[in-house]
């Protein structure tokens, strides 16, 4: 087979175009699956580390704690302390500083809802202040929903080693979550990641095929409901960049959608 002749204008057009479309890497002498991340190693030695010390499921006796506290909080400033005072969640006695509750506008018609708290969370106690955090501002604010979102995670200690928190974890603080969202009344809801995505909406579908679909996330006594877009974490996004394109798609969707509602 004869190979067509390249000349160099149009060499450079076709790498100009594969730049253009997020491509960073040639071919190389075997294949890559640039679409895992590995890890590193700090991360696994933790993780194995604290593997003993992970709970398996949630205590009866923390959850019913946990459900008492919610109600109670008239306020999500009220929440706020609520979920300080709460010591049933065991990421709290794994090393975590302080509880990371939330940032943004108490009257926001967006919920943002990660996985947890990361170090630089932990040591301000804000959630999203990291470096995934400056992005999820940028991407937010360029989407125009700066100052309308109210931002949150799926537990409120930050996990060993940044790890993912763990259903039970979870589940545990599921009833605060859950609080937010009825104090709150969003128009819409955005959940950040697998971890957030699978907890909220109680399923084990992954990201990639939930990202950009419209769910319904409804309390259990059926008082509280908005529709839920998961998408990808923006720490995700961070290592692969590329991906940005199908978290902006899912941004303006959640724009459209909140000015759909008036």
């Amino acid at each position: 087979m004869t190979t067509p002749h390249l000349d160099s204008a149009s060499a450079e057009s076709l790498l100009a175009f594969w730049r253009d479309a997020g491509v960073d890497a040639c071919f190389e002498d075997a294949p890559v699956d640039r679409t895992h991340v590995a890890p590193p190693p700090a991360v696994k030695a933790v993780t194995r580390a604290t593997a003993s010390v992970t709970p398996i499921a949630a205590t009866g006796d923390a959850l019913s704690e946990a459900r008492r506290l919610a109600a109670g909080a008239d306020t999500l400033e009220a929440l706020g302390l609520a979920i300080a005072g709460f010591e049933g969640c065991p990421l709290r006695g794994m090393g975590a500083k302080q509880a990371v509750f939330c940032r943004g506008n108490p009257e926001a018609e967006v919920l943002v809802i990660g996985e947890g708290p990361g170090a630089e969370e932990d040591e301000r106690g804000q959630p999203f202040i990291g470096k995934a955090g400056r992005l999820l501002d940028r991407m937010l604010a360029e989407a125009g929903l700066e100052g309308r979102v109210f931002i949150t995670n799926t537990v409120f200690w930050r996990p060993p080693g940044n790890r993912t928190p763990t259903a039970a974890e979870q589940a545990v603080c599921a009833p605060f979550v859950e609080r937010a969202f009825a104090l709150l009344k969003p128009k819409a809801v955005l959940l950040l990641g697998a971890a957030s995505a699978k907890s909220v909406l109680a399923t084990d579908e992954g990201i990639m095929r939930m990202r950009g679909q419209w769910r319904e996330w409804r309390l259990p006594e059926g008082a509280v409901s908005a529709p839920a877009l998961p998408t990808l974490h923006p720490a995700f996004l961070l290592r692969q960049p590329i991906a940005k394109r199908e978290v902006w798609a899912d941004l303006l969707s959640l724009a459209a959608r909140i000015e759909a509602d008036g």
